[in-house]
């Protein structure tokens, strides 16, 4: 069953901090009326820029001072010392700022201590209610991740330990890996022995994440694991189990309290994916209007030139080998393809249509593909999908070539405006092709994304690879 409470998860997350944003403007007025019975607005500019600044600041700062509350026992009395350290940093930042640029306007410290006091008691209230709400959800099966352990030594026993029981924090452990017979059955969850087996495991509990946990001493399997969970559409964390030995210096994420690498996790996400989502969605509506008389005489040439529908659709993987159909005008007169086998446009390719050398010379038959965007199946920005035929070539062939749909696919990309358009008809094209794609996903940047769009809007619709 598709669960959309997780699947949203981050949209959630952000919707929370805008809530955050709304609160603190809102109080500040609420305070004035409160404290000093008139409208903030009939106060000094100094009222009006302070609340402007520290509602803004918010947005970037409430994250970075915010962690899970982990403990049972005083979850009221950690999140209300957090937010109260948070606020008191975030208002005094914005007293000093209006201090700096506004020394001749004073501020009335009554408004702001009342502003304070009514921000930290109701931020704390509405996050511990999400809280209990995220809570209830788990409780009931929904925004969970189900997450398999790969060893299972000190750090595996430990991290399995803080899974269970700090619930709140939506993780279920569906599969644990120990090539030993030491671990004991336990109920829902299935113990691993065969390394090989990782793959069909994680396909077969829709596992989310997958927790690397191996001692020192096995870390030659770290190789094995990399080759096997080549094609695994999951989140890779690796937490090494050094308890026994003691670092000078050791750079790395916390997670759960323990030190933690993640080795799969795209930087396209949270709120920066949920940025880039919006933008798609903005850009490709306003493409479809503008380019609209093109779209609809595209669409009338192919219809009175050949015989056949006017767009044309195939299967894609899309974010996570989520399955779409992509959308494009129709270049080449109706035939048959095998389901097995398939054979990619060459120059001068008989099946083309007049129309749709044009069309695919320009790439203007890529266009109905942002109709994929607005649906959410694409991006603009991001690799370019292949047939399905060919990620079940490739997969095998190329080490991380399946990586490439840890994001959504796009209508053009890194690759393509470095002039690796067109046919891949072997093996060190799609090489170069993937290693292009790779490079985008790990150096993504929303100026980058930029970068792409304006060098394809005036470069990047011909190319002589493109036929």
């Amino acid at each position: 069953m598709r669960d959309i409470t997780q699947e949203y998860s981050s949209l959630t997350e952000y919707a929370v901090r805008v809530l955050d944003i709304v609160v603190i403007f809102a109080l500040a007025h609420s305070a004035a009326l409160l404290r000093l019975s008139v409208p903030l607005h009939t106060l000094s500019n100094s009222h009006l820029i302070v609340t402007y600044f520290c509602a803004a600041l918010a947005l970037p700062m409430l994250p970075r001072f915010e962690f899970r509350v982990l403990s049972h026992k005083h979850p009221f009395a950690v999140t209300f010392c957090q937010m109260a350290a948070s606020l008191s940093l975030i208002i005094g930042v914005g007293v000093l700022f209006v201090s700096l640029t506004q020394p001749s306007h004073a501020l009335s410290w009554t408004w702001i201590a009342t502003w304070y006091l009514l921000s930290v008691a109701s931020i704390t209230f509405i996050h511990l209610l999400i809280r209990t709400c995220m809570q209830s959800l788990r409780g009931h099966g929904y925004n969970q991740r189900r997450v398999i352990i790969i060893g299972y030594g000190a750090a595996g026993k430990e991290l399995h330990k803080r899974a269970q029981h700090h619930q709140s924090t939506g993780y279920v452990i569906c599969g644990l890996y120990d090539a030993s017979a030491s671990i004991c059955p336990q109920s829902g969850i299935e113990i691993i022995r065969d390394m090989h087996t990782l793959p069909s495991a994680i396909q077969k509990h829709h596992a989310h994440e997958v927790w690397i946990t191996l001692a020192l001493n096995e870390s030659s399997q770290l190789r094995q694991l990399h080759y096997l969970l080549r094609n695994s559409l999951v989140d890779v964390r690796w937490i090494p189990d050094t308890s026994a030995m003691s670092l000078l210096s050791h750079k790395s994420g916390d997670f759960l309290g323990m030190a933690a690498v993640e080795l799969n996790c795209p930087p396209i996400r949270d709120v920066h994916g949920l940025l880039k989502e919006l933008f798609d969605r903005i850009f490709a509506l306003c493409v479809l209007i503008l380019l609209a008389p093109i779209l609809i005489s595209l669409a009338l040439a192919i219809k009175f030139t050949s015989s056949g529908p006017v767009f044309f659709s195939q299967p894609r993987l899309g974010l996570n080998g989520r399955v779409f159909h992509v959308y494009k005008f129709r270049s080449m007169q109706l035939h048959a393809e095998s389901h097995q086998r398939l054979t990619q446009a060459t120059r001068n390719d008989p099946r083309i249509t007049t129309i749709g050398r044009f069309i695919r010379r320009t790439s203007l038959d890529e266009l109905p593909q942002f109709l994929n965007v607005l649906k959410g199946d694409m991006s603009v920005v991001g690799p370019r999908p292949h047939a399905l035929p060919h990620n079940d070539l490739y997969k095998d062939k190329l080490i991380m070539y399946m990586q490439r749909h840890r994001v959504k696919p796009g209508i053009t990309g890194w690759a393509q405006i470095n002039g690796f358009r067109g046919e891949t008809d072997t093996r060190e094209k799609m090489a170069r092709r993937v290693a292009y794609d790779l490079h985008y996903i790990k150096h993504w940047s929303f100026w980058m994304d930029l970068k792409i769009i304006l060098w394809t809007a005036f470069k990047g619709w011909t190319d002589r690879n493109a036929f």
